[in-house]
């Protein structure tokens, strides 16, 4: 085999484990969860119509075996999901006691969780007083905030100003095996938050506690949010994965995100997006919708590109993403969003003149009111003021020319960047 594509899909259950009884969200048992199968349900009863319509569907997984092996997990039909496969398809059954990502990830990878993970139970305080001091005193300061079982966002509103005030890191716990450690970048340093949770991470993998991640955030009371320089300390899996196999066999092994280093433990190369090339992604997601006409799709994805950008930016990092914004504002076009989609053409056109968005900005133009310094200079030249005469107008245009689409030729192991391939 030349290559292989191992694709998870988180929080995408087709059915509970034997001993789903065994484990719980608050007090409810997870006994019957079946993430896919509600939703196919919800769909079928019409109970998610918002961007959609109708019965779930999944051609392409359900013909390479999706359904199949949904019925397989729980001995139910999911409504939509019914195709003959085409594919080779299975369901497996975790022998892992657990149902952290760790857990799942290493049995998916071969090597099953040989132990019982270490939680911190639903009570205030939720970490032990051994635990919170040794935090406190590799953090230097006078003590932690927080301490319970919390959601991040919930966590970093409640205690953000508090630790702006007194320099306290924000700890927290979930119903996973994980210690989290929130700390804003400025006030606490985004280094002194690295360097605290690995140093308290040993003594936590040392209690079988899976993960320690460093939650690092920005902003003011009221505005505060988090910040893609997440980091997660995992412990190393107890014997060689997957990923260990093929780099030993002379092979070579790309988690795609942070994958590598949540599950695990940096034991397989990771590569790192450049933020062109992760906002090339999302314009690349807008193209394939596009094509299949479905525009509600394509508008979701034009705002995860806006969020993405405006998350790079934030950091400091150069986002410019010209490619994406002109495909946004096509999208909003066609929905009949003019003003949004003046917002993204006048992005776009940081590119530089684009005769193609001559005629669509004079249109829009006529209708909305919004106007940045670009549009306000293409609109000049096109009519020499108002911008309502389109005699001067280019003919029309293509979005994109496709010059080459091929594959990174066979055994190169440089990969190339999505963003240098892809833009206007």
């Amino acid at each position: 085999m030349a290559r292989a594509f191992l694709i998870v899909m988180d929080s995408v259950g087709i059915g509970g484990a034997p001993d789903a009884d065994e484990f719980f969200n608050g007090a409810r048992p997870d006994t019957g969860a079946n993430t896919l199968g509600h939703i196919a349900t919800a769909c079928a009863a019409g109970r998610a119509e918002q961007g959609r319509s109708g019965r779930l569907k999944m051609p392409n997984l359900d013909a390479l075996g999706l359904g199949a092996a949904a019925h397989l997990a729980s001995g139910v039909r999911l409504d939509g999901l019914g195709a003959r496969p085409t594919g080779l398809w299975a369901a497996a059954t975790e022998v892992s006691k657990g149902k952290d990502t760790p857990s799942g990830h290493w049995e998916l990878a071969g090597v099953p969780v040989p132990w019982e993970w270490h939680y911190f139970p639903d009570r205030d305080p939720a970490f032990p007083d051994e635990i919170i001091g040794a935090v406190a005193a590799l953090a230097q300061s006078g003590g932690t905030l927080c301490n319970v079982h919390s959601a991040g966002l919930p966590a970093i509103e409640i205690y953000g100003a508090e630790h702006l005030r007194t320099g306290w890191p924000i700890c927290y716990t979930s119903a996973d095996s994980v210690f989290q450690i929130a700390a804003h970048e400025q006030r606490f340093g985004l280094d002194r938050l690295l360097t605290l949770c690995e140093a308290i991470a040993p003594r936590l993998h040392a209690m079988k506690v899976g993960r320690v991640i460093a939650r690092p955030f920005v902003g003011t009371p009221g505005k505060f949010r988090r910040t893609p320089n997440r980091r997660d300390y995992a412990i190393a899996p107890p014997s060689p994965t997957l990923c260990d196999w093929v780099q030993g066999a002379g092979g070579r092994v790309h988690a795609i995100g942070k994958i590598g280093e949540y599950v695990y433990s940096g034991s397989s190369a990771t590569y790192k997006a450049s933020p062109t090339e992760r906002l090339a992604l999302n314009g690349l997601n807008m193209m394939n919708f596009l094509a299949q006409g479905d525009l509600s799709g394509a508008a979701v994805e034009a705002r995860r590109f806006t969020n993405a950008r405006d998350t790079l930016m934030s950091v400091g990092l150069d986002a410019t993403g010209h490619f994406g914004a002109y495909l946004a504002g096509f999208v909003f076009e066609r929905l009949g969003e003019g003003d949004r989609a003046l917002r993204y053409y006048e992005e776009a056109l940081a590119a530089g003149r684009l005769e193609s968005l001559r005629a669509p900005v004079v249109r829009l133009a006529r209708l909305n009111p919004y106007r940045g310094p670009r549009l306000e200079a293409l609109l000049a030249d096109s009519n020499g003021s108002s911008g309502t005469n389109v005699a001067s107008a280019a003919p029309p245009s293509e979005i994109l020319t496709v010059v080459a689409l091929g594959r990174v030729p066979y055994k190169v192991p440089e990969r190339v960047g999505i963003g240098a391939a892809v833009g206007i």
